[in-house]
């Protein structure tokens, strides 16, 4: 704004405008009529305008008591003109010389001049009028007749004074209930208390008009209502605050007790020795003290993992728990859970030991499932196909056991409540995987034998005759060199007690020539030339290699010369019969 209220901008300031009335008003507003010099000094007069003409467009419209107003406004602000004068020194000596900027130059000379003539005609200053000013405010403003665009219901109010500036009128206002006076400021939300906690609301601020704190009133009614209404929502405020901070320190605190008991709490854990109820656990080979805890944790023996790592780890003696069925308590402590699993008396396992025939396995499954004899041999010859076998096993119809050869040495878990072909299926299932670490069938061809099970079956018999580790490779060039129906010792009859022995299911080394030469079961090897139809054992792994990698030292008999555990080779029929004397002679025969 200039110090005739218009700029050279399209339109006047808003009252609204932050920047309106700031710096524009100080000594700088026409004043009407003769006003009084202040403090000694000379009050500088500012022309008038006349009536029909004025700042703010054309008079001649009918707008004269717009102006008397105007010129009641402009003595008014005077006064303030004045006081601001007296404080700020900028106004001292204002009279005699002020700074005028080169593009208002001209105007300036005019006003200096006289262009106000004290009759409220401005003299005539040459400006052309702004084409983008729809108020033209300008050139013609000061000469020619302008419309008053302040008068449409569309313009912005002008501007007025500081001392008469008011705030846009509230829609409905509330009447003033009394006399007292009120405060000329009101702080706001951001300027005093939060809305939120006072109350929150226009009509908080209406009920603390008409009744003050502190009962300046003297009454209650509408005021002391409006008092206890508003005490009571900043109540219900502060507590909803509480609430959502007492939540979050809940929250923070309980993740923080969770996270402090995962990382250094101790872990959950039963106590003492379990209740009554007991619960059978097969533990799988290779399983360590985690695999273990989670089974025990599964069947409820444990509460937890972590308990039983702990207790599994701090027990030197843990590494004997091996795999097999255990017959544990529920709810045992971790401690009390390691201790019972290496006491042999909870263990329910069978073991299949190198070289053990399968009659004697399941014997011993019926002992451990509590059953009646004979119940899994019945149960592995009639379902012995849905129990897992290779498509190359059975492949003889003289085969007395099908699972002959496929319960693999090891230990199985077999307790009460398990049933026999659970028992069964989880020994050939090993088996299936120990020989297919074996090319079988290329094996089988290299040493010129029919199928993979020949393999096992020539295993089988280097179990079952070999003493020590060291005669097993022996062992197995005596079988192969004896399959070979052209060698000059024994023209393909192997010639083993063994496969008679197991034929009649006995273990007796000391039989008959008689009694072996009548016998023409498939399985006497001294009647029948070649392997018998099938294994006579389950062999272990050692034997297994054995077979796979015999020895090429010529060998072609054996004879255990102490009637146990030494076994002495020969190469021809010669040395056999020395061998043989050397037998007679420690057995007394």
């Amino acid at each position: 704004m200039t110090e005739y209220g218009r700029g050279p901008g399209s339109e006047p300031w808003h009252p609204e405008d932050p920047l309106f009335g700031d710096g524009g008003w100080e000594g700088q507003q026409a004043h009407t009529g003769h006003q009084p010099a202040y403090g000694g000094q000379q009050q500088h007069h500012y022309p008038q305008q006349q009536p029909q003409q004025s700042e703010y467009g054309d008079w001649g419209h009918g707008q004269a008591q717009q102006h008397d107003q105007q010129q009641h406004d402009q003595q008014q602000y005077g006064q303030q003109q004045y006081e601001q004068q007296q404080y700020d020194p900028q106004y001292q000596g204002y009279d005699q010389q002020q700074y005028v900027p080169p593009n208002q130059q001209a105007y300036h000379e005019g006003y200096q001049e006289g262009g106000w003539d004290g009759t409220g005609t401005h003299a005539h200053v040459p400006y052309a009028a702004d084409p983008g000013d729809p108020y033209g405010q300008q050139a013609a403003a000061y000469g020619a007749q302008q419309p008053d665009f302040y008068g449409t219901p569309d313009a912005y109010p002008p501007p007025e004074p500081p001392a008469r500036r008011r705030t846009e009128p509230e829609p409905e206002p509330v009447p003033d209930p009394g006399p007292e006076e009120k405060p000329d400021w009101d702080p706001g939300p951001d300027e005093g208390e939060h809305a939120f906690f006072a109350g929150g609301g226009a009509e908080d601020d209406e009920d603390d008009d008409e009744a003050e704190p502190g009962g300046r009133r003297g009454r209650g009614g509408k005021g002391a209502k409006s008092t206890k209404s508003k005490k009571s929502r900043s109540g219900c405020a502060c507590l909803v605050v509480v609430l959502v901070f007492g939540g979050g320190i809940a929250g923070v605190g309980y993740f923080g007790y969770d996270f402090y008991q995962n990382r250094y709490g101790a872990a959950p854990d039963y106590a003492g020795d379990g209740t009554a109820e007991s619960v059978s656990v097969e533990v799988p080979k290779g399983s360590g003290g985690a695999a273990i805890g989670r089974l025990l944790k599964d069947a409820g023996v444990v509460k937890s993992v972590d308990a039983f790592v702990s207790a599994f780890t701090s027990n030197s003696q843990a590494d004997g728990i091996q795999a097999g069925a255990y017959i544990l308590k529920k709810e045992m402590s971790a401690k009390s859970a390691v201790a019972m699993m290496l006491d042999p008396k909870s263990q329910a396992n069978v073991m299949v030991t190198p070289g053990q025939r399968n009659i004697a396995v399941y014997k011993a499954i019926d002992t451990k499932l509590g059953l009646s004899a004979g119940s899994t041999r019945k149960v592995a010859t009639s379902q012995f196909k849905t129990l897992g076998l290779p498509k190359w096993a059975n492949d003889n119809e003289d085969i007395k056991d099908p699972l002959e050869g496929f319960l693999l040495p090891g230990t199985y878990g077999a307790a009460k409540g398990m049933k026999p072909e659970a028992v069964l299926k989880s020994m050939v299932a090993r088996a299936n995987d120990a020989y297919s670490k074996y090319d079988l069938e290329a094996k089988a061809k290299a040493l010129k034998l029919d199928t993979p099970l020949q393999v096992i079956t020539v295993a089988s018999l280097v179990q079952a005759e070999g003493k020590t580790s060291d005669d097993y490779r022996k062992m197995a060039e005596v079988i192969y060199n004896r399959l070979d129906r052209g060698n000059p010792q024994t023209y393909g009859f192997l010639q083993f007690d063994s496969t008679f022995n197991y034929a009649k299911n006995e273990s007796n080394i000391d039989i008959s020539e008689s009694e072996i030469n009548k016998d023409k079961d498939p399985y006497n090897t001294y009647t029948n030339k070649g392997l018998p139809p099938g294994p006579i054992g389950n062999p272990g792994d050692v034997a297994i290699k054995a077979s796979l990698d015999p020895t090429d030292d010529g060998w072609y008999y054996f004879v255990a010369t102490d009637g146990v555990s030494k076994t002495e080779f020969a190469r021809t029929h010669e040395e056999f019969l020395k061998l043989k004397d050397k037998f007679d002679e420690s057995t007394g025969n």
